[in-house]
């Protein structure tokens, strides 16, 4: 039986070529997963037909655009995601407080359940590739200092890494909405992430909702390993609390 408390916890990445693929991996995982993450290639590719799929299997659909424009533009691109009745949407930390401010006024105006994800730094980033960026400072200091910048333009939700998630999640307090990709099982390839952990961890360090991707998509059995996954996150959810 499906622990329901895990189950919402759980994101699925609909990483596919194709909306038929995208399809038939959905329909395979949605029992296990409370919301469905639609990234940036499926969106140009197939666009409000991908949202869709979440909406028709009855799962919460998370729009992982990553907006970074003026706050004008970013403030008509809400309203339009608003519109398709996403549940989450991501916009970059980098874009400023007057565009994160913008954003997430137009959520609350088009649709109260739509949460703006205010994206710290990026899983792939290293602090070499940071230095590369002309950013003086660590990862996890570089994403405490965004996190903090987004919450006083009105943010409540974030994203970043399992390496930065108990700094982030001391700095925006026990409210904020708090979604951690980079989660890999043990014995998981870490693949083209840079600061990864497991469920588990980003669970006892208080991740709200948790990306896993390719260890459920590339399994051999991609429904069982959801639900070794589920399994991991039920298990630090009832440590937590007790």
């Amino acid at each position: 039986m499906i622990d329901e408390s895990a189950r919402r916890r759980l994101v699925f990445p609909l990483d596919y070529p194709t909306l038929e693929a995208a399809r038939q991996g959905a329909a395979q995982i949605a029992p296990a997963v409370g919301v469905l993450k639609v990234g940036l290639e499926l969106f140009v590719k197939e666009g409000p037909a991908a949202v869709r799929i979440g909406h028709d299997l009855g799962r919460d659909v998370f729009l992982d655009l990553k907006l970074h424009d003026i706050p004008a533009t970013v403030d008509g691109a809400v309203a339009s995601a608003a519109a398709l009745g996403v549940k989450f949407l991501t916009v970059h930390a980098f874009g400023g407080p007057a565009m994160i401010e913008r954003a997430v006024r137009r959520a609350e105006s088009e649709a109260s359940d739509l949460t703006i994800l205010v994206v710290t730094v990026l899983t792939s980033l290293s602090g070499d590739d940071l230095a590369a960026l002309s950013v003086a400072t660590s990862p996890s200091d570089q994403a405490v200092r965004l996190a903090k910048m987004a919450a006083r333009a009105g943010a409540t939700g974030f994203v970043c890494s399992p390496a930065e998630l108990p700094a982030v999640r001391e700095a925006v307090g026990t409210d904020g909405v708090i979604v951690t990709p980079g989660i890999r099982p043990s014995g998981s390839a870490a693949n083209d992430q840079k600061r990864t952990g497991t469920p588990a961890e980003a669970i006892r360090a208080g991740a709200t909702l948790l990306v896993v991707g390719r260890p459920i998509r590339d399994a051999s059995d991609p429904p069982r390993a959801a639900r070794e996954v589920l399994d991991e996150i039920s298990a630090a959810i009832r440590g937590t609390a007790s």
